[in-house]
């Protein structure tokens, strides 16, 4: 198994390499200008190039991108022009953010969607396999914009179960102490039922549009390979053997179909990093998806670049957490690798 991690490692760098030059020359041919913009509308070209020279803007792009390579093997990302605080800073503070509400998004609609689907394939053909299907295809059919424009009007317009859609916490509390970063564990680390309630509220609304976004894939997936595993000659024998249902179910059919689910749960937790970015802008979460589309409106580089390469790094380790869990479920990986 160790090999196999390192071996991933070593496949991941290439990745990497290729993600940092990709991002440095989309980022560089952005309308827009970054030194224009920040000089502001009444600034003489003089002044504008003054920044260029500041920001090295003005040398050529082989130039600038060996300056940022260099940085980033300091540890450096840059400075943000929006905030004025170090990139790294930025991301390290706002991750968190994105973290809490991407996991909580993502623990819903598995609880959700994997007992949806293994019941679909029980019962299939019945009303809980035809509400599985609808399910999935109002997942897919639905953007994620939407789906948290429409909630946000259902439960906090409408019904007011929800508070206003403005951060991670109303304004008359304060922030748990970091421990995780995390405000639902921070709190309940803290003792602070009162602070956990109020982030549990700012947070279930996003974290149920993103769970829906994602219902569709893990549903799906979770009943094909149920119905493939409940087919095989092995679930036959056992229930020949007189066991019961639901230790044939559960003990035999759902372990050997959790491979491409967890193939699948991969994949939508890349995809609902990327969702993040629409949903934090409708619910003013302040994460760092919000954070890349404030600099990506004012062509600021630097967090840009870093969001990039702070979500590539993720993906990599998600891989790697994937090949983790594939070698506890299936022994078989373990010796293969």
């Amino acid at each position: 198994m160790l090999k196999q991690i390192v071996r991933r490692l070593g496949t991941a760098i290439p990745s990497i390499i290729g993600v940092i030059i990709v991002t440095f020359l989309l980022t560089r041919v952005l309308p827009g200008d970054t030194a224009a913009y920040f000089a502001g509308p009444a600034a003489t070209p003089q002044a504008i190039a003054e920044i260029k020279a500041t920001l090295g803007l003005d040398q050529p792009l082989p130039v600038q991108f060996l300056a940022y390579v260099k940085d980033l093997a300091t540890g450096n990302l840059g400075m943000s022009l929006t905030t004025g605080q170090p990139v790294f800073e930025d991301i390290t503070a706002r991750l968190p953010a994105s973290a809490e509400l991407t996991l909580l998004g993502l623990l819903i609609s598995v609880l959700v969607s994997v007992p949806l689907g293994i019941l679909a394939a029980v019962k299939q053909g019945s009303w809980i396999d035809h509400l599985c299907r609808i399910v999935a295809t109002a997942g897919v059919s639905l953007p994620v914009f939407f789906t948290g424009l429409l909630l946000v009007y259902v439960f906090y317009y409408k019904l007011g179960w929800a508070p206003a859609p403005m951060g991670r916490l109303d304004f008359i509390y304060s922030a748990p102490d970091t421990v995780t970063g995390l405000y639902l564990i921070d709190s309940l680390l803290a003792g602070d039922i009162e602070v956990f309630r109020a982030a549990w509220s700012q947070i279930w609304l996003p974290a149920v549009t993103l769970a829906i976004f994602s219902l569709a894939p893990i549903a799906r997936m979770t009943r094909a390979s149920m119905l493939a595993v409940l087919a095989s000659d092995f679930v036959r024998t056992a229930r020949a053997s007189g066991l019961k249902p639901s230790k044939v179910v559960m003990g035999y059919a759902f372990r050997n179909a959790l491979l491409p689910v967890i193939t699948t749960l991969g994949m939508v937790f890349s995809f609902l990093l990327g969702a993040n970015v629409l949903v934090e802008k409708v619910f003013a979460w302040p994460g760092i998806g919000s954070y890349a589309i404030e600099a990506l409106i004012t062509s600021d580089y630097a967090p840009v670049q870093g969001f990039v390469l702070a979500m590539a790094i993720l993906y990599v380790l998600l891989n790697l957490a994937i090949d983790i869990l594939y070698g506890l479920v299936d022994p078989r990986v373990r010796l293969e690798a």
